[in-house]
């Protein structure tokens, strides 16, 4: 029965995140969907309440409070399942894949800005100068991800490994001619193997 309900948006990749978690936890059956279509000027008043900033996802608890960000909603989340946990619960392997799980983050914020700059500001307001940034941070976190932390996203699927495989997929959605697996192959021949869990056929987006 769901005791929970989650505001959600399929092609927000910081949504998919959540829904990836709750299927690997099994506790999909606690939750119930919400479906929110926002943007950067465009709010949706019931997420808004008890979550003044507007962001999704948003976790609304059985107690009526309400957990937002994607970090501290997956969080949240595998402090309540029976199973493995998803990240270290203390010492310095917590703090390494939740670093992890941090750059994982960065590059969908790097990938998510740089899509509301060509798909809603006008073009003749479009900032190259902007997208030529973003692009550049994710590329030197794929290079660093490949180079330095390849075995490590290869020994569980995690939360920094569920960040970076929904971030892959964010790309491939959004930026189709972005071309990160020429460069990270290693990368990709992972991401080729998570792709096919359950969870992340589950989750794939759809435009």
């Amino acid at each position: 029965m769901a005791t929970m309900t989650l505001f959600h948006s399929p092609l927000s990749p910081f949504v998919r995140k959540v829904m990836v978690v709750l299927h690997e936890t099994d506790q999909l059956d606690r939750v119930a969907l919400h479906p929110v279509t926002i943007s950067p000027v465009q709010d949706d008043a019931q997420l808004n309440q008890d979550n003044p900033i507007g962001k999704i996802p948003a976790l609304r608890l059985a107690d009526g409070t309400v957990l937002h960000d994607s970090r501290v909603i997956c969080e949240y989340l595998d402090q309540q399942h029976v199973g493995l946990p998803l990240l270290p619960r203390e010492g310095s392997p917590r703090w390494r894949r939740m670093t992890l799980a941090s750059q994982a983050d960065a590059i969908l914020d790097a990938a998510v800005s740089s899509r509301y700059e060509v798909a809603l500001r006008p073009d003749d307001k479009r900032w190259d100068g902007w997208l030529d940034a973003q692009s550049e941070k994710i590329r030197r976190s794929l290079a660093n991800l490949e180079q330095e932390h390849l075995a490590e996203l290869a020994s569980g699927f995690d939360l920094a490994a569920i960040g970076l495989a929904c971030a892959l997929g964010y790309l491939d959605l959004r930026q189709p001619a972005f071309g990160w697996r020429e460069r990270q192959p290693g990368l990709a021949a992972w991401y080729a193997e998570v792709s096919q869990r359950p969870s992340m056929l589950a989750t794939v987006p759809v435009l």
